[in-house]
């Protein structure tokens, strides 16, 4: 039940976000996520199952959580660089308070998502879940030429509490290049 939620409201995201990459010149093709459905069988021995569509063939890892903790983005193809924008941008777009963590799919269409937040509540959720991805994907996220393309915000890796690292400043100005190109 809850996997459907948590993907179907990452659908309605998804959806925003293709509309806003519509009407920017030179975007392209944007990854869908598709609906899962919960459905009842009351005579069965397990009432409650997900559906979805079939994608035809073997899913693919777009952007994954390791089992360490960390995120990974798996390749620099074009659907990885435009995963790893949808993921900037509904971290934008919700002030920081929801990631869309892990992504695979065939070709544009997405299944198998996860998300991060800290909104106790949200989508049903009793408690917030990894929120500490929240506060890594300032750092880990490496901005692509999508993310130019639509505007998004260079995000700031969160500051440590207490004395400024040196090395944060080094990581910050490495990548700032890159979103000049």
């Amino acid at each position: 039940f809850q996997e459907c939620k948590i993907q179907n409201s990452s659908r309605e995201y998804c959806k925003i976000f293709a509309a806003e990459a519509r009407a920017v010149p030179d975007f392209g093709a944007v990854p869908e996520i598709i609906p899962l459905y919960l459905i009842y069988r009351p005579a069965n021995n397990i009432p409650y199952a997900t559906m979805e569509e079939d994608l035809g063939g073997p899913c693919e890892q777009y952007c994954v959580t390791e089992r360490d903790g960390t995120l990974v983005v798996r390749g620099t193809s074009e659907i990885v660089l435009k995963c790893c924008t949808f993921q900037h941008w509904v971290y934008q777009w919700t002030n920081g308070n929801i990631l869309v963590t892990d992504m695979e799919g065939v070709g544009w269409k997405m299944t198998n998502v996860r998300i991060a937040t800290n909104l106790k509540g949200f989508q049903g959720l009793k408690e917030s879940c990894f929120p500490s991805l929240l506060e890594q994907f300032p750092a880990a996220h490496q901005c692509n030429r999508y993310c130019s393309i639509l505007g998004l915000k260079m995000l700031e890796p969160t500051k440590p509490k207490g004395s400024k690292s040196p090395s944060m400043g080094r990581k910050s100005a490495q990548s700032s290049p890159q979103l000049q190109k």
